[in-house]
């Protein structure tokens, strides 16, 4: 019986940068501060994460960082995922000894798949992962995406335990659904998309949104949870004007700029991301002064 890698809500975490490289100290803030807000597990490394431009040693130190920050308060996940499956491999098996509970796998970007080169590359990476893959599904970015009945032949593989689903389409996340009976764990990939989601099985979301707002996006999942849906939907719906202008411009574009209004990094990013537009950065920090945070 495969093991739910965690239940509500999970922060991709954005990996605070300065010109000289990653800053341990404002990250292992972040940390602290998401786990004492009752976040309910952490993503290292993932597209929030800038994970695309870290070198092979800052991306193995990030992982490992996070996980002895985190110290076992609640579970880390690694982003190991890349558009050559041998290297996907080797960074997997890096999260792995690092200590990370389970691995992030993207769709192979650019050069793209077809349906049988999919299940073939998350089948190899899975086989020789010690750790529970979650396999993640944004077609906006990678240009294709996993469909249903692929997604039910990589159910039926032991190392293969949940999907990030920020596809967008629900008719398709419900055949999804309907097809996997159970065997994976649904996370929405949209902070937009919480409710729906859970609504069908979801068993929460793996979110931007709560770098700023971690007890808060814990809450729509905990409150669904609870069978509170219509507390849950309130919630959802009052934070959407902020995740649509966190999402304004490319993440984590839009979330570095916050993050660093909060304090908790320089507003820095590496080519070919820049700093956010003048005039979205101030539609920005106004909505999350509506919200109560402090910028």
């Amino acid at each position: 019986m495969k093991q739910t890698i965690f239940t509500g809500a999970a922060t991709a975490l954005i990996t605070p940068l300065t010109a000289s490289g990653v800053d341990y100290e404002n990250y292992g803030r972040l940390i602290d501060w998401q786990i004492e807000s009752g976040i309910d597990a952490l993503v290292a490394c993932g597209t929030t994460g800038e994970g695309s431009t870290l070198t092979d040693e800052e991306h193995v130190d990030v992982i490992r960082y996070t996980v002895e920050r985190a110290a076992g308060r609640v579970p880390v996940i690694a982003g190991t995922g890349s558009n050559c499956t041998e290297y996907a491999i080797w960074l997997t098996q890096q999260a792995c000894q690092a200590g990370a509970d389970a691995v992030l796998v993207v769709t192979p970007y650019y050069n793209k798949a077809t349906q049988r080169g999919l299940y073939e590359s998350f089948t190899a990476i899975a086989d020789k992962s010690t750790k529970p893959l979650i396999l993640y599904n944004v077609p906006s970015r990678t240009g294709c995406s996993i469909a249903p009945e692929t997604y039910a032949r990589l159910a039926e593989h032991e190392n293969i335990a949940a999907i990030k689903e920020a596809c967008g389409d629900i008719s398709k996340i419900i055949r999804t659904a309907s097809l996997v009976e159970g065997k994976l764990d649904i996370y929405s990939g949209n902070d937009d998309q919480i409710v729906p989601i859970m609504s069908v099985g979801g068993k929460g979301v793996i979110s931007v949104l709560s770098n700023l707002l971690p007890r808060e996006t814990h809450m729509i999942c905990q409150k669904f949870l609870e069978g509170d849906v219509a507390g849950s939907a309130a919630l959802q719906m009052q934070y959407l004007p902020l995740i649509s202008a966190l999402f304004c411009e490319v993440n984590p574009i839009p979330v570095k700029a916050a993050m660093a209004a909060m304090g908790y990094c320089e507003n820095y990013l590496r080519l070919p991301l820049t700093t956010m537009e003048p005039d979205h950065e101030q539609q920005l920090l106004a909505l999350m002064r509506e919200a109560g945070l402090k910028v």
